[in-house]
């Protein structure tokens, strides 16, 4: 099948994916503490890639294992953190909600650190997507005032990083297999999270905790699908695509969130409704100029 057509496919599957990757983090955080979520995902899959992706590790050069190194960071070792401490006081439809500006901190890094070209278009798009975004967050501070929106912020740095590692795939491990560049990320960063699981004493407890048991279910399900094998759909698409392109999978995952929260029973106010409009106007506005180059 030519990358055409198979850009296409590889972003329907993320956006399901992803998409009910936030109501798995929820659940998990109702066993586990936030700290033992990220750390615990993070070594769940790494056990899966390893089993399956580690002769392809041989495959980076030593010159290529410094991004390697900056894209664990930025794109699977901080925002697996973030995503779980902002879902303790965020519903799981809000944060996906927020989660759709990663489009647009691709649009900027890609301008201020490697020399992408930017329209008009692109900049009012931005521009529009921050308004939504902080629609969305005055919105439900006044919808859900047992909820802090303050932690929001961990939501929009986690989409920092999320901005920073797609440019990064894009023009330093463009040629790299995309099972190895996950694979490599998650030889780097599996020790620290280890180790950080261990300090919160999750192998104590878990043996007679029923809660943290279950917990675990949802975070190896996570770990599986929502990290390991949608990481290896991703890369790949960044290769095949465009940076722009591959981040605007934000465009239907929250739809795919809002589904599960609905069935959670999570509620949205109208204007909670009404900036993640404007935060996916914006979206469509930054990617519009993308999706012309590629026909």
């Amino acid at each position: 099948m030519d990358n055409a057509k198979l850009k296409w496919i590889y972003l329907a599957l993320l956006s399901l994916i992803w998409g009910s990757s936030f109501i798995l983090i929820e659940q998990a955080i109702k066993g586990l503490d936030f700290v033992q979520v990220g750390a615990l995902r993070i070594t769940v899959t790494a056990i899966f890639l390893f089993s399956v992706g580690l002769n392809k590790v041989k495959l980076i050069k030593r010159s290529q294992w410094k991004w390697i190194f900056w894209t664990a960071m930025a794109g699977s070792l901080f925002p697996v953190f973030l995503f779980a401490l902002a879902q303790e006081q965020l519903d799981s439809g809000v944060t996906s909600m927020l989660n759709s500006l990663t489009p647009l901190h691709t649009v900027v890094f890609g301008v201020l650190l490697f020399g992408v070209a930017v329209s008009k278009r692109q900049i009012f798009g931005v521009l529009i997507g921050l308004v939504g975004a902080l629609v969305l967050i005055i919105a439900g501070a006044n919808f859900h005032e047992s909820q802090n929106y303050w932690y929001s912020i961990f939501v929009l740095m986690a989409t920092l990083g999320y901005g920073l590692n797609v440019n990064m795939i894009k023009k330093y491990l463009n040629d790299v297999n995309a099972l190895a560049i996950v694979t490599g990320n998650f030889v780097i960063i599996v020790i620290p999270a280890l180790l950080i699981l261990i300090f919160t004493g999750f192998f104590n407890d878990i043996w007679h905790n029923e809660a943290m048991q279950k917990a675990l279910g949802y975070v190896v399900i996570l770990s599986f699908f929502g990290t390991a094998i949608a990481k290896v759909i991703y890369s790949r698409l960044v290769q095949i695509s465009s940076p722009v392109f591959a981040s605007s999978v934000t465009y239907t995952m929250p739809v795919v969130a809002i589904f599960w929260g609905v069935l959670d029973g999570e509620k949205l106010s109208p204007y909670q409704v009404l900036g993640g409009v404007i935060i996916l106007l914006g979206v469509y506005l930054v990617n519009k100029k993308a999706k012309q180059k590629e026909k």
